[in-house]
């Protein structure tokens, strides 16, 4: 083997989409070293346990965390146990809350099974931080301590933030920063990854392994994934946001929904296409040799693909495309918001859409194969309806809705 292409092989596909890394030189060390050894790279990505989904945005360092593994390298991923009952407020402008023991076993159930669709399991170290920091004791956690300054914490942005508008931070949440490098020295990692607002996180780990005389961990940081929306970090909070479990066609419709401007943005975070490609694919929508709807047809397959299969893409794109294919659906759809996940027809029709002045009007409609979904006749007026974001309500040629979930 040629180690000096084997560690540029490496660095072209490691670097790609990286926003910070601390230091390329120092990983290129790493790597010719784990090449000469024989002894893989130990790579570590943390997640706290606050939730029980993830979707494409959380995917991004998941799957930077894949190309290490296809690589031959290690993978540890960490579940936050312990730091999960701290709260990291990283991003938010509040303490987070405190999750039981039983949340925390819950949400942990979900992230196995969807980082599952990513990774590969069966060659992935899962770690659980709770199984070294409880056991630290009170002169151990005050030594940890002893190796910052509170003027050090406070220049955290978003502790900074909050202190100059006197919102309470929390001495705890000074813990979790220095419990989170210390994760790195119970591993041992020669890699951490995580987004960019967790850069001051990740550089207590290199502080601590330093101290404890062990070989500073690289730091790689990736920008954040903006929303659906295109202004906000994607969020399930704030509903801009594409889960990876989502239902295939769920899932193609909201990536048509994402601005021109923000496709690109997409491609490259949240695809494997190359990137030689996909600076093609912008000249050619800029020469107008290639329609942006086409681009983001194809954006569309490629995130579908990559969490279910290619049949499932293509039956998702033919879906959309039968779905809006009609001359009569106009640009401006009315849209009506639903929190419910299913609704009987009937109910959905005069109480929800108000498509009809009574239910027998409603009845009427249905039985005259009036009411359409997504194009398609409903006539089951004892039916009840699933409801999926995006979809298109029509009764005769003037009435038409959106559904938002």
């Amino acid at each position: 083997m040629n180690v000096e292409k084997e560690i540029e092989r490496q660095l072209s596909i490691l670097k790609r989409g990286v926003e910070d890394l601390i230091s390329e030189e120092e990983l290129r060390k790493k790597i010719k070293k784990s090449i000469e050894t024989g002894k893989p790279l130990k790579v570590k990505f943390g997640i706290d346990p606050t939730g029980n989904s993830i979707h494409i945005g959380h995917a991004v360092p998941i799957r930077k965390l894949k190309q290490f593994q296809d690589l031959g390298h290690t993978v540890q991923f960490l579940i936050g146990t312990y730091t999960a009952k701290i709260g990291d407020p990283t991003g938010k402008s509040e303490t987070r809350k405190v999750l039981s023991d039983d949340e925390i076993n819950e949400n942990i159930k979900g992230y196995l099974e969807q980082v599952g669709k990513i990774l590969d399991i069966d060659k992935t170290e899962i770690r659980y931080n709770g199984e070294w920091l409880s056991k630290l004791t009170m002169e151990e956690i005050l030594n940890l301590t002893s190796q910052f300054t509170v003027s050090q914490m406070i220049s955290r942005e978003d502790f900074s933030k909050r202190l100059k508008e006197n919102k309470p931070v929390s001495l705890v949440e000074f813990m979790y920063p220095i419990l989170q490098g210390y994760d790195s020295v119970a591993l041992e990692c020669d890699v951490e990854l995580g987004a960019t607002e967790q850069k001051f996180n990740l550089l207590r780990g290199r502080d601590l392994q330093k101290y404890f005389n062990q070989e500073q961990q690289v730091c790689m940081m990736m920008p954040i994934l903006e929303g659906t929306d295109g202004v906000n970090k994607m969020s399930k909070s704030l509903n801009n946001y594409i889960g990876i479990t989502e239902a295939p066609n769920d899932m193609f419709g909201k990536v048509m929904s994402i601005s021109d401007e923000l496709m690109i943005n997409y491609y490259e975070m949240a695809t494997e296409i190359p990137l030689e490609d996909i600076r093609k694919m912008e000249e050619d929508i800029k020469s107008g040799v290639l329609h942006p709807m086409e681009a983001k047809k194809r954006l569309g397959e490629e995130i579908v693909k990559l969490y279910h299969n290619e049949e499932s893409a293509k039956a998702a794109r033919d879906y959309f495309e039968k779905m809006f294919s009609k001359k009569d659906i106009p640009d401006d759809i009315p849209e009506i918001k639903v929190e419910e996940n299913e609704m009987a027809v009937i109910d959905l029709i005069f109480e929800k859409i108000k498509f009809g002045k009574s239910k027998s009007e409603a009845r009427r409609l249905i039985k005259g194969n009036g009411f359409r979904i997504n194009g398609e006749v409903f006539n089951d007026i004892n039916g009840t309806i699933k409801m999926m974001d995006g979809m298109i309500l029509k009764a005769g040629k003037k009435k038409i809705v959106k559904i938002i979930k």
